[in-house]
């Protein structure tokens, strides 16, 4: 396999996976309902958003099964790759950041309608900004655990929170398989400490009060098909359980944040990205402007 181009470098589609819409009568299907959107504001989330088609989960689960391969050609585009990060030899989960930079699929499911119309509305009808996208694979009979945390709490690089969390299930997910679980309205409980990630699961309560601790314990796990969604607040506590079935768990997640953030680093905020100086505005061809629509 010959190494491609950096897809990073087209700010549009390049291929013909997904409807443009051409008005605002088109972009009508995509919207969300006001119900969806009330309970989104009262319980940090909403799931079951269909996103995908059959087609376009067998492109990406085949698109997925290249960049998992260390040798890739084009593997130096990753922000992050790990075969396994998971703390326990015994347990795995693979988790990478910057796959949008090296297939087609992964790069034009920024430019979804569905996806993004749900996002503009959940940022307040803003601007809608590419921050980074990842991958989440848990193996049958040995995946490991995503420990309970905040996402923002990982974030704080960049400001204000204005961000949103998009995770969409290339199997299907349910609670045997490790699917993503929330605790409805931690999205109020404020800014946490961060925890290990894929770490112990329950690190996370030695930055809680005991009643915020005890709500761990009663999570809601959501189960989907797969192509489906779930959104979430950036500081809604959520977490995933080991996969001991006999079915994989893959998922990809793309996070983004409203037109406006700005970095509050004068380091890298994503390995090989050119610095964005503190106080400046998130923007460019790492961080581009997804809707409105160009």
């Amino acid at each position: 396999m010959k190494r491609s181009r950096d897809l990073a470098d087209y700010d549009r589609m390049i291929t013909q996976m997904f409807p443009i819409p051409n008005d605002s009568n088109e972009w009508e299907k995509y919207r969300l309902t006001q119900e969806q959107i009330a309970f989104f504001k009262e319980n940090g989330y909403i799931s079951g958003i269909k996103l995908l088609e059959e087609d376009h989960i067998t492109q990406l689960n085949k698109e997925l099964s290249e960049i998992m391969d260390p040798g890739h050609p084009n593997h130096d585009l990753f922000y992050e790759f790990h075969s396994n990060e998971s703390t326990d030899p015994n347990r795995i989960v693979f988790h990478s950041l910057g796959h949008w930079r090296i297939t087609p699929g992964f790069h034009d499911i920024l430019w979804n309608p569905a996806f993004l119309m749900a996002s503009h509305q959940l940022l307040g009808d803003r601007g809608v900004r590419f921050w980074h996208d990842q991958l989440f694979c848990k193996p049958a009979k040995h995946g490991g655990v995503v420990a309970w945390h905040q996402d923002y709490s990982y974030w704080t690089r960049t400001t204000p929170m204005q961000h949103l969390t998009v995770w969409v299930g290339l199997d299907d997910v349910s609670k045997e398989n490790g699917c993503l679980q929330y605790i409805p309205g931690s999205h109020k409980w404020g800014l946490l400490d961060k925890p290990v990630l894929t770490g112990e699961m329950e690190g996370l309560k030695a930055f809680l009060n005991e009643e915020q601790a005890r709500k761990l314990d009663n999570p809601v796990p959501i189960a989907m098909k797969k192509g489906y969604a779930a959104f979430h607040h950036p500081l809604l506590v959520h977490g995933s359980f080991e996969n001991n079935s006999e079915n994989p768990r893959r998922a990809f997640v793309l996070n983004v944040f409203a037109d406006g953030t700005c970095s509050r680093s004068d380091e890298e905020l994503l390995a090989g990205v050119p610095v964005v100086k503190s106080a400046d505005k998130m923007e460019g061809k790492f961080f581009p402007l997804l809707f409105p629509a160009k």
